[in-house]
């Protein structure tokens, strides 16, 4: 059972940045690729960013291309989303999520997730 515990979330203005943090445990990190979803009131919850396990391929909405960087520390069991630019249609509860295979496809194990609030 892999476990994930996601920080760095909060209160910013916009045109602010914020770096999110997941530590995983229970399983074999390194191996996994790794997403980033979020979910904003009243909406569905929608891709964000993901990294293979190697960290050599990522994926990005749209809407954050640019703006956003996920990286890895494969060490230290964590993932990072570096998110620069925020603009209030950026705030949400941010999930991370554990993909086994590293497709970045499907995801099994997730995380309690982060506030993110971006003010005008």
């Amino acid at each position: 059972q892999v476990q994930l515990v996601e920080s760095g979330g909060g209160l910013v203005l916009a045109g602010g940045s914020l770096r999110l943090s997941c530590v995983a445990s229970g399983g074999t990190f390194s191996t996994y690729g790794m997403g980033w979803f979020r979910q904003a009131p009243g909406k569905e919850r929608e891709f964000v960013a993901a990294i293979s396990w190697s960290g050599g391929r990522t994926n990005y909405a749209d809407s954050v291309k640019g703006r956003y960087t996920i990286s890895r520390d494969n060490a230290k069991n964590t993932v990072y989303l570096q998110m620069n630019s925020l603009k209030p249609e950026d705030t949400a509860v941010y999930y991370c999520a554990v993909d086994p295979t590293s497709r970045l496809q499907k995801y099994d194990y997730w995380g309690q997730g982060t506030q993110v609030t971006v003010s005008s």
